[in-house]
């Protein structure tokens, strides 16, 4: 059954992996020129040594662990993009294209020390404290947290130099920052605040809703609440792929619910439909379907209810894990910032993140399966990395404030200097999660829209 999963989740995440890329890379060229295409080249080598590292760790691949690997090119893309943005500021103070890249990189490392260091806290604890799927994703995270460091801080660099050293030294083909308008962003604090909050409780709203008419205040999978198994026996040996592709979407449409869970009784033409609980008039129809559409005999369909796999201790260990990883981030934050300021609001920041995905769910209805815990993961691990390269703009203008300097105004512009990378570190993450949302079949789908 794991071989079998793994080749669906395989095949589907390895052709969404490779169109993301390509995304991803068209996407940095065209943005950053010839430092784009070092770290498409990079980025290459990095995708290549996290898979000969899976192998050699015999690290088994799980949907949260590919969640883990997505993530970590993620911060490798972000990596790239912090250091590419300080080069390009320093070309545009009118320093040379060599020096520019020096101290590109030497300004930009302690933004991506504390962004890496902080998720590969979260990693850490996770993987020593999460069971299961959780402890998949924290290995996989790791891994490529060390890896994506490597890459940018390493490949990146000594590529960079190559080009610069074959003759590639004209600054316009690696682009020169320029003087970005201050954004005053702290202004509409009040409407963004507002906004937040109002989602997040309408989110609280729609589970009471939820809750009142179904039982349930998010639509838990049966992997939480258990659910039905029914036994078709079909004409021929269907592979799992073509019966993910011709007979699952008919599943789905009967039951409403994108977590169908398929396996095959080896050796025979049975293959086992796992779903939420069906009613007597479900079944009826899912007998119907089979013999009508695939010309199954209906008296060979059996039906069994199971009981729930995510236990409610397995559920409270995930839950305690993440609130041990954020109150280690938050000790790590205020250690290396110096303010608690810093790491309370870093978490409040992953909270509200964390909660406004919530209220997707409940609104949108997603199944909450294994998916969603890796999809949470995912936010926190993304969350705080995101968060760690602003403040670390605002403590380095802090540093450089006069006594006339309002805070207030600070904060603004070094929001408004990484805002490019808060943008492009966002949408190519995007383009991955998207290729995946795109290609991946229906539990990959339910973890790539949230």
């Amino acid at each position: 059954y794991t071989a079998q999963l793994k080749k669906v989740y395989g095949a589907s995440s390895l052709k969404a992996a490779a169109v993301g890329f390509v995304l991803v890379a068209v996407f940095m060229v065209a943005v950053y020129f010839i430092m784009g295409l070092a770290a498409s080249f990079a980025l290459g080598i990095y995708t290549a040594l996290i898979v000969i590292l899976l192998n050699l760790f015999e690290i088994t691949l799980t949907l949260p662990g590919i969640a883990g690997i997505i993530l970590s090119i993620g911060m490798a893309v972000d990596a790239n993009v912090i250091i590419f943005a300080r080069i390009r500021e320093e070309m545009g103070t009118g320093k040379t294209v060599q020096s520019s890249i020096k101290i590109g990189f030497e300004k930009a490392f302690s933004a991506i020390l504390d962004g890496n260091v902080t998720t590969l806290i979260a990693a850490l604890v996770l993987g020593i404290m999460g069971s299961g799927t959780v402890k998949g994703f924290a290995q996989t995270l790791a891994l490529g947290i060390v890896l994506s460091m490597f890459t940018a801080l390493v490949i990146t660099k000594q590529l960079l130099k190559a080009l610069y050293a074959l003759g590639l030294k004209n600054e316009k083909i690696y682009g020169v920052g320029k003087e970005r308008k201050i954004i005053s962003f702290l202004s509409k604090k009040a409407v963004f605040f507002g906004i937040s909050i109002a989602v997040i409780l309408g989110g609280f709203a729609v589970m009471g809703v939820n809750k009142a008419s179904t039982g349930n205040a998010l639509n838990y999978s049966l992997e939480f609440v258990g659910g039905t198994s029914t036994n078709v026996t079909f004409n021929e040996d269907m592979s799992i792929e073509d019966v993910d592709a011709d007979v699952v979407p008919h599943i789905e449409a009967i039951t409403g619910d994108g977590n169908v869970q398929t396996q095959k009784v080896a050796g025979t033409n049975e293959v086992i439909f796992k779903t939420r609980t069906l009613t007597v008039e479900e079944r009826e129809r899912f007998r119907d379907t089979m013999a009508e559409k695939f010309s199954v005999d209906a008296e060979k369909i059996t039906a069994e209810t199971i009981s729930s796999t995510i236990s409610k201790e397995m559920q409270s260990d995930a839950v305690v894990a993440i609130l041990v990883a954020s109150v280690f981030m938050l000790i790590y934050i205020w250690f290396r910032f110096k303010d608690i300021r810093f790491g309370t609001s870093a978490v409040l920041a992953l909270l509200h993140d964390v909660l406004v995905v919530l209220a997707f769910y409940a609104v949108a209805k997603v199944s909450v399966s294994s998916t969603f815990i890796a999809c949470m993961l995912t936010i926190v691990g993304y969350s705080i990395n995101a968060t760690i390269v602003i403040f670390d703009r605002i403590r380095e203008n802090m540093a450089m404030m006069g006594k006339k300097d309002d805070l207030k105004e600070v904060v603004d512009r070094s929001i408004s200097q990484t805002l490019s990378r808060s943008i492009f570190t966002s949408l190519t993450t995007f383009f991955m999660v998207a290729s995946l949302y795109v290609f991946g079949v229906s539990s990959v789908r339910e973890f790539a829209l949230p």
